[in-house]
């Protein structure tokens, strides 16, 4: 599977909602990172305030690890977030 982070855009705010409502959580605001899984939206973390939702259904815990790391603009051991999700292997469900 593949996965996508990037910035949210006013067309996936019904599907930020969803994933909230899935979290029992309040939608981040703000600007908002997404990261996708294939077509799904898996996890979204505001880069203001650093509120997280993610799906409760699927392993997404590193993927709002990932988000922070890239909304930090950090690195690890000296790779770069391109570098990290390069080789980054999430187990999916």
């Amino acid at each position: 599977m593949k996965l996508i982070i990037r910035r949210a855009t006013a067309a996936d705010a019904s599907a930020v909602r969803r994933l909230a409502a899935l979290d029992s959580a309040f939608p981040p605001t703000g600007d908002v990172l997404l990261a996708e899984m294939g077509d799904e939206l898996w996890a979204a973390l505001s880069v203001d305030t650093g509120a997280a939702v993610a799906d409760p259904f699927r392993p997404s815990g590193e993927l709002v690890d990932l988000l922070r790391l890239r909304a930090d603009g950090a690195s690890a051991d000296g790779r770069t977030n391109r570098g990290l999700r390069a080789h980054l292997r999430l187990r999916a469900a």
